[in-house]
């Protein structure tokens, strides 16, 4: 099982794959969709593809636009951000796991 814990976006892409797994449309599950090659590639399980919409980003703006919920636009931006916060978070944390010594380099040593 692959560990979201702490990771930016956390929340989002939790939501999300719950939806995704009952087969729900909502703006988190259809934020989640948009990147399911990357999320497969970091080992998350997600519903076949042809269980999703073929049109992910344009189905996810529209359900934001169809909700009303201000700038429909600025929604659609911000869960694209927070997904790729998440993303680069999550594959920095498995890039670490594979490589001890990366972990090591990635802190620069304490100087006196």
């Amino acid at each position: 099982m692959v560990d979201l814990d702490g990771l930016p976006g956390e929340a989002l892409v939790r939501r999300g794959l719950e939806d995704l797994a009952r087969g729900a449309r909502s703006a988190e599950a259809l934020t989640v969709a948009l990147a399911t090659g990357r999320l497969r590639r970091c080992g998350l399980a997600l519903p076949e593809e042809s269980a999703l919409p073929d049109d992910r980003e344009l189905a996810l703006y529209a359900l934001l636009v169809a909700r009303g919920e201000g700038d429909a636009y600025a929604r659609y931006n911000a869960l694209r951000r927070e997904l790729d916060s998440f993303l680069e978070a999550l594959e920095a944390r498995l890039r670490r796991a594979q490589d001890p010594a990366a972990r090591s380099s990635s802190r620069p040593a304490n100087t006196v």
